[in-house]
């Protein structure tokens, strides 16, 4: 086996500082205390939001419900049968959202959007937050096919 040179470590160490990758991520990660009948209680996500999408390790998705001061309450978009006390989960930084277009008319699809009818994918390149306002009646309606007129309403 030969010897490096001074200059071939110096090269080589150069090369591992560049491809050095130094991007931190933070994440805000808790544990499961109790989980039961669609219902997890989670210590930690000190920094969750309400309604924020939290992921568990096994892959279940959740919606941050009830936060309280030493724990959350997060209602489980899935079975969760293979949540177990004492599980990690994340906070995904995203308020929970539905995919909205009109091919979801006349399909069938589950708590996530995602089609149960055996039809296929469902193609949207458009969301809404699930906690978002009803539409204004008078965009939704013309109003003068009823004889009504705006300041009415």
């Amino acid at each position: 086996m030969g010897t490096l040179r001074a200059d071939e470590i110096s090269n080589i160490i150069r090369e591992r500082i560049e491809q050095y990758n130094r991007e931190v991520k933070i994440v805000n990660t808790g544990t499961v205390l109790q989980v039961g009948d669609g219902i997890a209680r989670i210590h930690g996500l000190d920094e969750v939001m309400a309604g924020e999408l939290i992921e568990f390790e096994e892959g279940t998705i959740g919606i941050a419900l009830n936060l309280e001061s030493n724990n959350v309450g997060v209602v489980l978009m899935g079975d969760g049968l293979m949540i177990k006390e004492g599980s990690s989960v994340k906070a995904t930084g995203r308020i929970a959202q539905i995919p909205v277009s009109e091919a979801f008319l006349g399909r069938v699809i589950n708590a996530l959007a995602k089609p149960i009818d055996g039809r296929g994918e469902i193609s949207s390149s458009e969301s809404r937050l699930i906690e978002s306002p009803a539409p204004v009646i008078f965009h939704v309606f013309d109003l003068g096919s009823f004889g009504l007129a705006s300041n009415y309403i």
